[in-house]
């Protein structure tokens, strides 16, 4: 049996996430206080998505809602305000992340002038339109069709605590410190599994709710930059290629896993909530 005992959303993409005690499943990722995963993110002039990979200092951007506002907070910086209410009239661009390019409402001149002040790089702000569908690759599914948002990949992110406290073993035995969960950046973090059990699982479900893990996620180098901060610092790739380097992902270093809402769209996903853990063998 697995406990969830963390639920994160993260309404601009790699900026600071909000912990929350319940989230909504949408067949596009989770859903709280009136945001979804990865709503709004930032982007190039030429529109080409940014992250903490090359802007680490994405990280010290920390949101909040306040009623039906969402405020943006960073250091040295005055709050910026941004309705959750859709803007009709807001025109679109279009951006690029990986290989998708999708249509996005761009959030205004305000708005990219504070980010790009706030993260000492120029860019815009962008927000999901919420008249377009966002397909995920059917390679990983076998076929099964599902969306997100501005999230790399897939709608959802899933770590057992127990592969962290693994991770945080071996840098130990190495004279380093251990990591916040937070620098692997989870949606979902489940208690009650073995480490990296995650791996290898069908599906998480209970009566009304199932999670598929889909396609392991290989790692960058977000995991060195410290969340507080946004400064890099001893990366732990190093210690994770010694034994995390995945064949089934041409060798590249994994840790967690996507998962896809296979039931239970709409949905309240809860902490504590507990699931059966079904096996894929």
């Amino acid at each position: 049996m697995a406990t969830l005992t963390e639920l994160v959303v993260y309404p601009i993409k790699s900026c600071a996430g909000l912990s929350v005690p319940e989230a909504h499943l949408a067949l596009d990722g989770l859903s709280a206080l009136g945001v979804h995963d990865r709503e709004w993110m930032l982007v190039t002039q030429d529109g080409l998505f940014l992250t903490q990979r090359e802007v680490p200092r994405m990280a010290v951007v920390t949101p909040r809602i306040d009623g039906a506002t969402l405020i943006a907070d960073a250091p040295g910086m005055p709050p910026l305000h941004l309705p959750l209410a859709h803007d009709a009239a807001a025109p679109t661009i279009n951006v690029l992340i990986w290989e998708d390019r999708i249509p996005a409402a761009d959030c205004g001149d305000a708005a990219a002038s504070w980010f790009s002040t706030a993260i000492g790089a120029p860019c815009r702000l962008v927000r999901f339109r919420p008249d377009y569908h966002r397909p995920t690759s059917t390679k990983w599914t076998n076929g099964v069709a599902a969306a997100t948002r501005f999230s790399d990949g897939y709608p959802i992110l899933l770590i057992g605590q127990a592969s962290l406290d693994d991770i945080n073993g071996k840098l130990a035995q190495a004279g380093r410190a251990a990591l916040p969960m937070n620098r692997f950046r989870p949606n979902v973090v489940l208690d009650g599994i073995d480490a990296f059990e995650e791996d290898f699982v069908a599906a998480f479900h209970d009566d009304a709710i199932s999670l598929r893990p889909v396609k392991p996620c290989a790692r960058c180098p977000i995991p060195a930059v410290d969340q507080a901060t946004g400064i890099p610092g001893p990366d732990p790739l190093d210690i994770l290629q010694a034994y995390r380097a995945n064949p089934r992902m041409d060798g590249a270093v994994t840790v967690g896993m996507n998962v896809i809402v296979q039931g239970g769209i709409g949905q309240l996903l809860r902490v504590g909530q507990q699931f059966d853990v079904e096996l894929a063998f």
